[in-house]
This record gives structure tokens, C-alpha cells and sequence, in this order.
């Protein structure tokens, strides 16, 4: 009998082991499955404007100049119904967004979908393809497919698109009605045009620089950067808040110094290392350029109100680093530009030509540079011949709410 009640007691405890054992494994289990389901959504991008006299943004031709996007990126004429309407270029407005990307980071393929809704602006350019482009991107159905091996879309150009693509996201396929991928990349690429008013105001007089947060968000950081003939100098600037005046900064500092800094910004803001390193690579020769901005991290309730994301199922981490670039209208590039200007009387063809060079290297920056000059201008001369350049035939003149 003894034997007997030993032999049950013995029989249940080893039962108990098993099913502790069990629920020790589903539970396992369950996390292993929900770190598995876990949505990581990471994205970045820029809001480029050009800082007025008075600190208020200028309005500005933003995608006048050159295309810096491969070919096979859609635009807003692709099929769209404006190709006889107008391009672009007619777009006058405050603020460029350029190259928000976002990244999907996922351990087993996935169905979501994903919109931005954009009431302030405009979608100009996008990839892949979407099933509605106007005041925001719908790109509907989509599938995240980690371990997929498939070529990503190339043209022949060296472009620094592809510099996004340098992470550890989960492919993205954009699926046709049938339910077929139709186009995949690493990320959700979107460009766009908008007048809205940024958080910073920059204004420069006299060498110093006056800076005013209007927003009621803290700006976590800021860095105000000049390159002058080759010559670097910086400043940094973390939790900014209310209005201060810095002079303008010794030219004393290396490019590397600098790039280091805002790579720490962007990692401390939440983008992971490969990403930062893309967001780099990506606007390195742009940011670093001949002459002076002010970038600066754009407060995240600025960023889910003018760029309203969308997807479904909610990720479990959504991080969005949006830079903004304001570019700084000085007292060296006014003087370069009006010695240009004025070598465009010059009997020499070649003096023109090379001044006419000279000044189509401005860019987008082109018109307000000029704008700004003739201000101040007082040689009637120059007025007329910086007039004669304005009045150049452009197309139409559109804005963002006529198109709205």
C-alpha cells in the first residue's frame, strides 16, 4: 500500500513537472511569436527653405533645377494628366520636403498598408508606385518580405538615392489588384512641395545670427553650419526653446568633426546606425555645401501633424527624424552675385557666358538670391539687369493652393 501511495505521489509530481514544463513553452512560445509579429517602423527625411530678411521663409521655385532622382522614380506628370499642363518647376512655394524614407523592420513577411496624408503640400515625387497621389500617398497594399531576394530597380547614374538603401530594413513589394508585387524597394520613398510655416526662424544681419523657436515644442537640437571658400565652422545647439542671438561661427573647425556631430544628433533622435549613416551619405555634398544653414531636428508633434502617417497594423515603434534645413542668404554670396551680375555687360562672350554659369550654379536658389539683392540694390544699373533676369520667360506661375 505504502509502495502504491509512493508510486502515485511520485506519478503527480513528474505530471506537475510536465505541466509546468508546457506552459513554460507556450509562454516561450508567445514571445518568441510576438517578437516575430513585432512592426519596427523607422523613417527620415528633410523640409528645405530659405530663411528672408526678416526671418519668415521665403517663397521659392523649390524643384526648379536639375532632376536628382533616377529615372524610374514616378513624378506627378508620369501618366497623371498634366503632362500638357504645368511641370514642377511652376510650383512656387516655402518649404521642400525632400527624401522622407521610411523603413520596415519585421522578422516574417507581412501584410500592411501605409498612407501619408499631406494637407499643406503636395506629393511631386514617389516609389514606389502608389494607388493615389495628390494632398498626400496612399500606396495600399503592401508586403514586407525580409528574407526575399530580388533586384531593386537601377539606372546607370551614380545617384545618392541608392544611399537610402544601405540598412537592414525588410524589402518592400507594392501589390497589384491581383495581389502580385508590381514594384519593390527597401523603403517608401516620397517628395513633396508645401507652404506651412517651420518651427525655427533664422535671421542674419551683422554678423550675428538671431534664432527664434515659435513653436511651443522644445528643438532638441540644432547645429548652424558655414562653409566659406572650403572653410568650415559650426555650432551646436541642444534643447532650444524661446529666441537667442550667436555670432557667426570661426571657420576653424574640419568637415569630419562636424558629419561626427550630427551623426551622433541623429542616432540620440532614434535612427539606428546604418540608417543614420544613409541620411548622411545620402545629403552630404547638399548639407555641406558652399554656404551657410541652420539644420536642426523638427519637434515630432510638428512632424505627425504635417505629415499625417497612417499603417496598419500599428507598428510597435514608429521613430520619425525629420531635419529641418534653413538656408542662409549671406553678405559674401549676395557680393558674388552681383559681381556676376554685373560681367553680364562684359564685351567678352566668354566673361558672360562664364557669369551666366556662375549664376545658373545658384539653382533652386537662383530667384530668391536675386530677389533679395535687388532689395537693397541701389546702382540702377544692376536693378535693371537683376530685373532683366527675373522677367527671363519662366512657366506659369502656380501655387500650392491652386493645385489644392
Amino acid at each position: 500500500m505504502r509502495n502504491t501511495i509512493r508510486l502515485a505521489l511520485v506519478f503527480g509530481a513528474v505530471l506537475l513537472m510536465v505541466a509546468g514544463i508546457t506552459i513554460k513553452l507556450r509562454r516561450t512560445s508567445s514571445a518568441n511569436t510576438s517578437q516575430e509579429n513585432r512592426l519596427v517602423v523607422h523613417e527620415w527625411g528633410t523640409f528645405t527653405s530659405i530663411a528672408g530678411k526678416d526671418g519668415v521663409a521665403l517663397e521659392w521655385r523649390p524643384l526648379n533645377g536639375s532632376a536628382d532622382l533616377p529615372k524610374f522614380v514616378h513624378t506627378m506628370q508620369d501618366g497623371r494628366g498634366l503632362r500638357h499642363g504645368p511641370t514642377k518647376a511652376d510650383f512656387r512655394t516655402l518649404v521642400r520636403m525632400e527624401t522622407p524614407v521610411i523603413y520596415f523592420y519585421t522578422n516574417r513577411e507581412m501584410d500592411i498598408t501605409a498612407e501619408v496624408k499631406f494637407p499643406r503640400g503636395k506629393i511631386t515625387e514617389w516609389y514606389p508606385q502608389a494607388r493615389s497621389v495628390a494632398a498626400g500617398i496612399n500606396w495600399g497594399s503592401l508586403k514586407l518580405a525580409p528574407d526575399a531576394a530580388f533586384n531593386l530597380p537601377a539606372d546607370s547614374s551614380d545617384n545618392h538615392y541608392y544611399a537610402a538603401r544601405e540598412t537592414d530594413a525588410a524589402p518592400v513589394q507594392v501589390c497589384g489588384t491581383n495581389g502580385r508585387p508590381v514594384e519593390q524597394e527597401k523603403f517608401l520613398f516620397y517628395r513633396g512641395v508645401g507652404s506651412f510655416d517651420l518651427p525655427l526662424s533664422v535671421k542674419l544681419a551683422n554678423d550675428r545670427l538671431d534664432l527664434v523657436n515659435r513653436s511651443k515644442e522644445e528643438i532638441s537640437h540644432i547645429i548652424v553650419f558655414e562653409n566659406r571658400n572650403g572653410k568650415i565652422g559650426y555650432r551646436v545647439i541642444n534643447h532650444f526653446s524661446g529666441e537667442t542671438a550667436i555670432e557667426r561661427s570661426q571657420l576653424d573647425k574640419d568637415l569630419e568633426a562636424v558629419i561626427r556631430d550630427l551623426r551622433q544628433v541623429l542616432l540620440s533622435s532614434g535612427l539606428y546606425e546604418k540608417e543614420a549613416d544613409a541620411m548622411i551619405k545620402t545629403w552630404r555634398n547638399s548639407w555641406f555645401e558652399e554656404g551657410m544653414r541652420v539644420l536642426y531636428i523638427l519637434p515630432r508633434g510638428i512632424i505627425d501633424s504635417t505629415l499625417q502617417l497612417q499603417i496598419d497594423p500599428q507598428p510597435a515603434e514608429l521613430v520619425r527624424v525629420l531635419v529641418g534645413r534653413t538656408e542662409v542668404i549671406t553678405p559674401e554670396m549676395e557680393k558674388a552675385v552681383k559681381r556676376q551680375v554685373s560681367m553680364l555687360s562684359d564685351a567678352s562672350p566668354k566673361v558672360r557666358e562664364q557669369a551666366s554659369l556662375a549664376i545658373q550654379k545658384l539653382g533652386r536658389f537662383y530667384e530668391p538670391i536675386l530677389k533679395r539683392i535687388v532689395e537693397d540694390e541701389r546702382d540702377e544699373t544692376v536693378r535693371a539687369r537683376i530685373r532683366r533676369l527675373l522677367e527671363t520667360p519662366q512657366p506659369p506661375e502656380r501655387t500650392i493652393s491652386q493645385w489644392e
